[in-house]
Parts: structure tokens; C-alpha cells; sequence
């Protein structure tokens, strides 16, 4: 019993020195967010639910059977009668060329970007980095290479173009911006997140490829960073944490979400019904290591100790759930749909009032990808709800599968925007959603705790 008892204490010392010892040896150098911007598409592009249906419908000539399964999927969705889709695609007849899918991407890119240079009065001129993710639309020359040209960037800046990475690829933006500011003495890196629906519309009947086409809408982002000690006083947040978990080397979690053909040789996201599953392995390794860099000692402590029973076999020990709440006070997560925000509030042990900005983000604006975290984190500022000193939690997840969370503490209190996407609207939230969410017809096997 005592070579047990001193194993664990071994083990719980260990979980406690190996982040500082990780995490003390790379360069220290404060990260700071400026201020950040979120695109809102013009009012002839917003869509209600059935409109939604019958442009789906109508675009891929759907059976009634598929028709109503797409219906089905966009009321149990958690989606709102107010997201955007491209004009191009709410055309009499839908063109999804080319020059439609670059115009959708600029204007999310640019909008963002200029709401973001104006709130800040820094010029383009001065970034030092950029950044710029989209899943899907990968065109030559890059969408990096179009904001420098727009902009008349520099020819010294270091820039990075991300593609096929997924929803969590904005804040695995956020990490690699970090990576280069630590090197990168007095600089301005700007982060742009998006997504393309034009190239993303499937035009078929495989009903785990039509997913995308139900949930997915319009969004950008827009986010400047910065390691110059005189930001200090005027950033929103500062950057503490940022972790990536990355676990394609499964094959379950690999083919969760893949683009392919299907039968009839149409191009389309797949999204099979291991999603869950694959989502809570990335998520627990995820939270695991994130929890050893906030959790205070208390929770550390009962966490590890929990674990190190269960792993020995003693007894039937219910696995123990960290509480999270003791280390944040606002939690943002990417708003992928109402079943994988219902299974990470039950995993995490989360109250409706920790999920409403998310739930809102993904009722109001539908799932935008990798900027989803940053219209929830906009609806708590457009709430008032941000305080100096207040520990921001965001995650996201996405196909490879990976997730990443970015882990902040609020410089300042955070008041009224004009240019908030929620400030027009947000005396209309939280809305009851109860009356508008029926049940899937396509049944995700449900991630188990452990």
C-alpha cells in the first residue's frame, strides 16, 4: 500500500512540474490582442429555415425523402431564420463559379479586416505577420496572397496561408501567430478565419454530405495581435494559453470528416456518425493538457488521483470531472451544431448560462467555421458580460480531427461597440430555442465519458 501511495504522489508532483518545466523554457514574450472583428453579410443574404430547404432542395434537384431529411436536420440544427448564405447561391439559377466563390471570400476578408483597422488606427503597413485559414477555397495565387495585394502589405511580411484544416484551423491560427510573435520582437500579427460556402455547396442526395450544406453559413474574422509592451494598456485580452491536439494517427478520427465523390462523382464533405466520438477523444486530450496549465492545485490533485485509481482497477470509480468553472468565467466554444453542444455541456459539466453564447452564435449566424468562436466571444461583449480580469476559455474542433484552445485573461471591461455583428440586436437575446429544435433524423453515436 505505501509503493502505491508514493507512486501516486510521484505522479500527481510530476503532473504539476512538467507544464512549468515545458512551458518555462520557451521565450516569454506578453501576447496581446488588439481587438478583433466579425463579419456581417448584407440583409438581402439572410435566410430563414425554409427558405434555406428550398434553396438546397431546389440547387440539387433533392427527392421529397431527401428534402424532408434536410428539413429535419436544419430544425434540430439549433439554427435560427436569420443566417446568411452567398448571393450567388440565392440566385433563380445558383452559380457556384469560381469568381462567386472568390467574391464571397473577399468580401468576408475585407469587411473584417477594414472594421478591424478602424477600430485599432493601425496601418496595414505595420503588420508585421499574416495569417489567413479557409478550409475549402484554396486558390493561386493564396488568400494570403490576396489581402497583401488589397492591402499593399510590405514585401517583408512573413505570411502563412492554412487550408484544409477545419473549424478548429482559426485557432490553430492563434497558436502559430503566437509561435512567430515570440521571435518576432515589436510586431503586429493579423489573423484572418473564414470559410467558403460557394465551393462547399454539395449538389447530390448522400444524406451524410448534405449535412454541410444544412448547417454551414457565411462568417469571417478578423484579429490583430500584438507583442509591443505599449499595447498593454489599449489590448481587449492578453494570450496566455494555447494548446493543438492533433489525433489523425486514428483512423476512426481521420475519416470522420473527409472530402470526397460520392457515387455519382459530385464533390462533397462527408461527416459520418463517428463524429462524436472522434470529437471527445481530441477534446479530453485537449482539455487534459489544458487543465494542467489552469486548474488550480485542488482540482489538479483530485483529477490526477482519480485517474491513477481508475487506471490501477480499484473498484468500480466513476471518472472524476474537473470543474472548470473554478478556473474561467466565460467559455466559447465553436458552435458545430446543437448535438456536439449538447454533448461537450454534458461532458464538461457546463450550465445553459456557459453555453448560451455559443448557442446564440450558432442560432443567430448558423455555423461559420473557424470564426464561430469569435461571434460567441462577440455576443458576451455585445452583453457586457466581459470584465477586467476575466478568464476566457475558447475551443474548437474540427476534421483530423483536431482541437485547440486559446486560453485569455481580459485586459479591460469591455463596453459598448458600434461595430459589434450583435450590438443592432442584442436586446432580442438569449432567445428560447426550445420551439425550434425538433430531433435528427441522422443519429451521431453519442461520445461516452471517460
Amino acid at each position: 500500500m505505501f509503493v502505491i501511495t508514493t507512486f501516486v504522489l510521484l505522479t500527481i508532483i510530476l503532473l504539476l512540474i512538467l507544464p512549468l518545466v515545458h512551458y518555462g523554457t520557451k521565450p516569454s514574450r506578453e501576447i496581446f490582442l488588439l481587438d478583433f472583428a466579425c463579419y456581417k453579410p448584407s440583409a438581402n443574404q439572410m435566410c430563414t429555415r425554409e427558405k434555406v430547404v428550398d434553396q438546397i432542395t431546389n440547387y440539387a434537384n433533392l427527392s421529397k425523402e431527401t428534402s424532408d431529411f434536410v428539413k429535419k436536420i436544419i430544425n434540430a440544427g439549433g439554427l435560427g431564420d436569420s443566417t446568411y448564405v452567398p448571393e450567388s447561391l440565392l440566385a433563380e439559377t445558383p452559380n457556384p463559379c469560381m469568381k462567386n466563390a472568390r467574391r464571397e471570400t473577399e468580401m468576408a476578408m475585407f469587411r473584417s479586416i477594414d472594421t478591424l483597422l478602424e477600430k485599432t488606427r493601425v496601418n496595414c503597413k505595420d503588420i508585421r505577420i499574416l495569417v489567413v485559414n479557409c478550409c475549402i477555397f484554396n486558390v493561386v495565387p493564396s488568400l494570403c496572397s490576396v489581402v497583401i495585394n488589397h492591402y499593399k502589405f510590405k514585401e517583408d511580411v512573413i505570411s502563412y496561408n492554412l487550408t484544409g484544416m477545419g473549424c478548429s484551423a482559426g485557432l490553430v491560427a492563434i497558436g502559430l501567430a503566437k509561435q512567430l510573435l515570440q521571435v518576432h520582437p515589436n510586431a503586429y500579427a493579423l489573423v484572418v478565419s473564414t470559410e467558403n460556402i460557394t465551393e462547399n455547396e454539395y449538389k447530390g442526395q448522400d444524406h451524410q454530405m448534405l449535412l454541410i450544406n444544412c448547417l454551414f453559413r457565411l462568417g469571417g474574422a478578423a484579429i490583430l495581435l500584438s507583442n509591443r509592451p505599449s499595447d498593454c494598456y489599449s489590448s481587449k485580452y492578453q494570450l496566455i494559453h494555447s494548446v493543438q491536439t492533433h489525433t489523425a494517427s486514428s483512423d476512426l478520427s481521420y475519416n470522420c470528416i473527409r472530402r470526397e465523390e460520392d457515387e455519382g462523382g459530385r464533390t462533397g464533405i462527408t461527416i459520418t456518425k463517428d463524429l462524436l466520438v472522434a470529437a471527445n477523444r481530441a477534446i479530453e486530450s485537449n482539455i487534459t493538457t489544458l487543465g494542467s496549465l489552469i486548474l488550480p492545485l485542488s482540482e489538479k490533485v483530485r483529477f490526477t488521483a482519480n485517474n491513477i485509481i481508475r487506471k490501477l482497477h480499484f473498484g468500480r470509480t466513476q471518472p472524476y470531472l474537473p470543474k472548470f468553472k473554478k478556473a474561467i468565467d466565460h467559455f466559447f466554444s465553436h458552435v458545430g451544431g446543437k448535438p456536439v453542444l449538447d454533448d461537450l455541456q454534458r461532458n464538461l459539466g457546463f450550465l445553459d448560462e456557459d453555453m448560451e453564447p455559443s448557442r446564440m452564435a450558432l442560432h443567430r449566424f448558423g455555423n461559420t467555421s473557424s470564426s464561430s468562436v469569435w461571434y460567441a466571444l462577440a455576443y458576451a461583449e455585445a452583453k457586457g458580460r466581459i470584465k477586467k480580469g476575466d478568464r476566457v476559455w475558447q475551443i474548437a474542433f474540427g476534421s483530423g480531427f483536431k482541437c485547440s484552445s486559446a486560453f485569455w485573461h481580459a485586459m479591460r471591461n469591455i463596453d459598448y461597440e458600434e461595430t459589434n455583428p450583435w450590438t443592432a440586436e442584442i436586446d432580442g437575446f438569449p432567445v428560447n430555442l426550445d420551439n425550434l429544435i425538433g430531433s435528427s433524423p441522422f443519429l451521431l453515436e453519442p461520445s461516452k465519458q471517460t
